[in-house]
């Protein structure tokens, strides 16, 4: 697929809160969703990634259970800065689908991969589902990565597709799964605006989402 071009100035985008398939309920427009995560393996012997990052920074072993598998295809750059933005967004995204399905809008593992501002947007993304007892199952590729630097590497725009068609929504209490309505593009383009913090975390400050961005 091909990507519209980012610039350095992407990294100043304001974001909204989303959800998920159809966490907005019935016919909502889910235009703003923020998802992605990595594949895990079931409760309780859930695998966990391991981040190439900075060693002297202690990151949270992040789990997810085999319910829902997400996958990152070609999340590789030759450039260690780029892949530096790449690893801690893919741990940022895993994280945030660990804090849905585990019902805790307050996850300390999210907070370590956004800035102040970024995790009270996560949180608002986080209780679409939990306020409406809502986790996600099912499969969810995160796709076509393109990291685009600021001129003095310390902020940076993190761009990806995802596809929704395999991944739903299912409520704790009645088991009722549901997936996008038809006729709903599967695929979203999301944009992240990330930071640099002084431990050399990349922070996610904030998130933009298009359903149906991802050109072809």
């Amino acid at each position: 697929m091909a990507r519209r071009a980012l610039t350095t100035t992407a990294v100043t985008l304001t974001a909204t809160a989303a959800l998920l398939l159809t966490a907005c309920g019935g016919g909502d427009s889910p235009s703003d969703d923020i998802k992605g995560a990595d594949s895990g393996s079931s409760s309780p012997s859930a695998s966990a990634s391991v981040p190439s990052a900075a060693p002297e920074v202690k990151r949270p072993v992040i789990k997810l259970p085999s319910s829902f598998q997400l996958t990152f295809e070609n999340w590789t750059s030759s450039d260690p800065v780029e892949q530096a933005v790449l690893n801690d967004g893919k741990e940022q995204l895993r994280a945030g689908y660990e804090a849905i399905i585990e019902n805790d809008p307050d996850s300390k593992d999210r907070a370590f991969y956004d800035t102040k501002a970024g995790f009270l947007q996560s949180q608002q993304w986080i209780r679409t589902y939990t306020d409406k007892n809502l986790t996600v199952i099912g499969k969810l590729p995160v796709f076509d990565p393109k990291v685009t630097l600021a001129k003095d590497k310390a902020a940076a725009s993190l761009s990806y597709c995802t596809d929704e068609s395999k991944a739903s929504t299912k409520n704790r209490k009645t088991g009722e799964v549901k997936g996008n309505p038809a006729g709903t593009d599967p695929e979203v383009f999301y944009v992240i605006s990330m930071g640099k913090n002084a431990q050399g975390v990349w922070q996610a400050v904030s998130a933009h989402s298009e359903r149906g961005g991802c050109a072809q």
